[in-house]
This record gives C-alpha cells, sequence and structure tokens, in this order.
C-alpha cells in the first residue's frame, strides 16, 4: 500500500512509514492511499467475534503493508489496553428509537481523540526505524481543545520524540486549558496564542512548509511531524471505529449482515467522518452520512450549495472543538471527487481569497453520500436537556449538535426508510460540565471546575478518572504568544 498527495496529478509514492513520519506532504496537500482495501462480508462477519484490539489491527493492516501484522497487533493490544480504556473501547449505546451513540470517549483524556492518539506514537516510533531516520521526531499540533490533551498524554515521555501544542487562549473551555496546562512529561511544551483554532492550524501549516524552518530543525537534530488528523497516521485508526460500530449493531441482532446503517457526526476538521467513508469505500454497508456542525456552519453550507467560503463571522460556542472555519481533511474528500488537479486549484483559491466553489459534478458526488445540519446554541441546550429528561442520557455539548442533526436528518425520512443511525459521541460531558449543567436548567457554577462535582451530584453520574482532581494538579505552561511568534516558539523549544 503506498500513499500519494492530494495536490499531485503526477503520484509520487510513499510508504505508509514515510507519510506518518512526515505528517504533511511536500507539496502542502495531504496524503491519501494509492488505492483503498476491500472488507468482504466474510472477514465483517469475523470480526464480529473478536475484540476491539483485533478489530483494529485487521482494520489498519490492511493500509500500513509496511508494517507486520504482529507489529500492529501489539501496538493495538497496548494502545486499547483496559488500563486505558476502562470498560472497553468504543461501546455502543442504545439512545432513542434508531439513535446509537458511539462513546469514543472512554480513554486517558476523556475525548474521542484518545482512540486515534493512543496508537499513533506506537506507529511513529516504528516508522523512524523503518524508514531508517536518525533525527529525533518533533510533533507540532494546532488543538481546538481535545486534540492536544489527547496527543499529549499519548506522546509523553517517548522516547526521540518532543511535542509542542498551541491553543487558541480564548477557545477552549477551561477543563480543556487545565489538562493541557497541567501535562506531565519531559518531553511536552503548551503554548497558547492570541487568536482562534484557524490562527493555530494555519501558523502549523505555514511552519511545515517553511523550508528555512526545516533546515534550522535539522542543524538541531529534528524533523518535523504532526499529531493532527492531517497525518495518516491519525486518522487511520478511525477508520475503524465504524467497522466495530457496524459490528455491534449486527452482534445485538440490530443489523442483519449486509443491511446498512447511517451515520452521523459533529465535524470540525473533517477527519473522522472522512475515515468513515474511507471505511464505506472498503465496503461497509454505510448508507449516508450526516455533517453535524454548530453555529459555525461552513460545512452546511458547502454540502448545500457547493461553495466553500471561509469569509464569514467566527462564533465561540459550548462546543469549541467544532470552531472551525478551515475544515483541513475535506481537502482529501475532494481529490477522491475531483483529482489532484482540481484540488490543487480550489485549494490555491482558498488560499488566496478564503473561498472556493467546486464543479457541479464534485459537488453531486459529494452529496450523494454527506448531508450537512447544524444546530445552534439553543438548540445544542435544549438537546441536552431533552436526551436526559426523556432518556437518562447524558450528552456532551459536541454529541448534543450531532444529535440535533441526526434527528433533522430523520425527520426527512419515511419510516420504510429508517436505519440505525450511529451518533459519534465524541467527549464526556464534564469535558464542558459548565455548559452542560447550565444546558439542563441550572445556574452555572461561578467556578467552572465546580461545575464537575455540581453536574454529577445533579444527574447522579460519575466524574470519568481523567478528570477527577484536576484542579489540584500543577500548572506547567502558561506562555501566551501572537500567532505569527510561533516559529521563533518552536525553535526556542528546540534549542
Amino acid at each position: 500500500m503506498m500513499y500519494q498527495s492530494t495536490r499531485d496529478p503526477a503520484h509520487k509514492k510513499y510508504s505508509a512509514a514515510e507519510v506518518i513520519k512526515m505528517g504533511l506532504a511536500p507539496d502542502g496537500g495531504l496524503f491519501i492511499p494509492e488505492t483503498i482495501p476491500t472488507l468482504t462480508e466474510e472477514e465483517i462477519t469475523a470480526l464480529c467475534g473478536e475484540s476491539y484490539p483485533v478489530r483494529a489491527a485487521k482494520i489498519l493492516s490492511k493500509f500500513l503493508s509496511d508494517y507486520t501484522y504482529e507489529e500492529i497487533l501489539a501496538d493495538c493490544e497496548a494502545a486499547y489496553a483496559e488500563t486505558s480504556f476502562p470498560g472497553g473501547a468504543a461501546p455502543l449505546v442504545h439512545v432513542r428509537d434508531n439513535i446509537y451513540s458511539l462513546e469514543l470517549w472512554h480513554g486517558p483524556t476523556a475525548a474521542f481523540k484518545d482512540m486515534a492518539l493512543q496508537i499513533m506514537p506506537r506507529l511513529l516510533s516504528r516508522a523512524l526505524v523503518k524508514t531508517g531516520e536518525t533525527r529525533d521526531a518533533l510533533i507540532l499540533v494546532a488543538t481546538s481543545g481535545d486534540t492536544g490533551k489527547a496527543a499529549l498524554e499519548g506522546y509523553k515521555d517517548i522516547d526521540r520524540i518532543k511535542i509542542m501544542v498551541f491553543y487558541p487562549v480564548d477557545g477552549v473551555s477551561r477543563v480543556q486549558k487545565l489538562q493541557m496546562a497541567t501535562q506531565t512529561g519531559d518531553n511536552v511544551n503548551v503554548c497558547a496564542i492570541r487568536g482562534n483554532f484557524d490562527d493555530a492550524q494555519t501558523g502549523v501549516k505555514k511552519i511545515f512548509g517553511d523550508a528555512d524552518m526545516a533546515a534550522q530543525l535539522n542543524e538541531r537534530g529534528f524533523v518535523l511531524s504532526s499529531a493532527n488528523s492531517i497525518n495518516w497516521g491519525r486518522l487511520a485508526p478511525q477508520i475503524v471505529y465504524y467497522v466495530s460500530a457496524y459490528c455491534d449493531l449486527v452482534n445485538a441482532g440490530n443489523l442483519a449482515l449486509g443491511e446498512t446503517m447511517d451515520v452521523c457526526v459533529p465535524t470540525g476538521n473533517f477527519g473522522n467522518i472522512f475515515a468513515g467513508y474511507i471505511a464505506k469505500l472498503m465496503g461497509l454497508p454505510i448508507r449516508h452520512f450526516v455533517c453535524a456542525s454548530n453555529k459555525n456552519n461552513i460545512l452546511t453550507d458547502f454540502l448545500r450549495t457547493g461553495t466553500y467560503d471561509r469569509n464569514r463571522a467566527f462564533h465561540l460556542t459550548m462546543s469549541p472543538s467544532m470552531d472551525i472555519l478551515i475544515s483541513s481533511n475535506l481537502e482529501r474528500l475532494l481529490c477522491f471527487s475531483a483529482g489532484e488537479e482540481r484540488t490543487a486549484s480550489y485549494m490555491e483559491q482558498l488560499k488566496m481569497t478564503g473561498a472556493y466553489t467546486v464543479d457541479a459534478d464534485v459537488l453531486s458526488e459529494i452529496t450523494a453520500n454527506f448531508s450537512g445540519y447544524f444546530a445552534d446554541e439553543q438548540a445544542t441546550a435544549a438537546t441536552i436537556k431533552s436526551y436526559f429528561e426523556h432518556d437518562h442520557y447524558l450528552a456532551d455539548t459536541h454529541t448534543a449538535v450531532a444529535l440535533s442533526c441526526a434527528e433533522q436528518y430523520l425527520s426527512t425520512l419515511s419510516a420504510e426508510e429508517l436505519r440505525p443511525i450511529v451518533v459519534d459521541s465524541t467527549a464526556s460531558p464534564y469535558k464542558f460540565a459548565a455548559d452542560v449543567y447550565e444546558s439542563l436548567g441550572k445556574s452555572q457554577p461561578a467556578d467552572p471546575l465546580a461545575a464537575l462535582d455540581e453536574l454529577s451530584i445533579a444527574t447522579g453520574t460519575e466524574i470519568p478518572y481523567p478528570l477527577c482532581g484536576l484542579g489540584e494538579r500543577t500548572v506547567r505552561f502558561t506562555t501566551v504568544i501572537d500567532a505569527d511568534d510561533m516559529p521563533a516558539a518552536v525553535l526556542d523549544y528546540c534549542n
């Protein structure tokens, strides 16, 4: 299995280990597999009887052909061990009618990013050896809240790797900020920037594309890589979620083998939902994808009009991990639908003008598989309250956006068209306890950390282990800089 850039019509090929080490393609594009491996009905049947680590190893081995199956299985068993995921990874919970919640947040940081970022460091460590790399890896991360902490936790104290995380100083929740600021590990660094997530992400991309920065880092003995979903090593493990959810639906008797399910994903950077699309291309019976957005509904508008325009107001919402106007992984979908040449043109237009409009044939192919819906702040809060009061299900703010959008989508279907719909639940409600508590009709506590205890008392649910005692941990990182100073901060860290 070889890989190529979304912007390279010449199709220069790279191995899986190379793309995991590099993160971003040399031309600024994202790596995609040159072919999509198949997943047969017989293989799905076999996977129904396996544990999550084995399911993950079987799927990943189809994409990471320069890794042995034994290596991948060992990494999956270590990443998804009971110690990190008490009770098992990615449980599927029946919530209401045809709606099922795929809870991806039972790992060490209480967010879905753990599902990829517990295994990705292991894959990168192997990649350094497989590619003969003598330099250490420097991981740069832009985060809207959850990726940063999950990456820090996954990479802490990993040999031959340093990691630096940038986040918008006013664009993450109090819990998310404390999780990052108190991170332990000798090889980690965290820095806030004045601006939003798109400023942080753009800054990281510029560093990756700066030849002078690469030379200076090389002199210091470092090679750049990324833990964001722009890195294939981060995206590939997400494909497994959907295969596992399908197997669980079959095992529970809620689907017959071969019948289709729908999928709804709360979407920011478009990586999680694109991974589901890869699963469908492999042969997993998924009928349709619902792309769920919050008030920053740029993807909703794109899926309805074909125009992607980030020249719009940016909103800070109660679902901050979705407060994004540049959805990087959409580029991968564009390449599958439009080819490398047109994708490169679209991305150049986005860079120069902040907008592009895809051709009619491209939009038609995309909307055959994807629909866009959004939930504003009022709808998000109402959904949290409704699902707790009527279904005794406590959802975080991002999951609530997806539940609202799933209901909007289901309302367009006839009774005969209904299928089970799997809704990605991407974070524990306790990561956004203050907003969840207020959504239940309570007065928000003055201290966001106090909301964890208040929410637990009000709902009779337990605070997840990664968030217990958060306010008592030592704060290590307090630096705040302008986005333009990110390169200097990186070089200073590498000194």
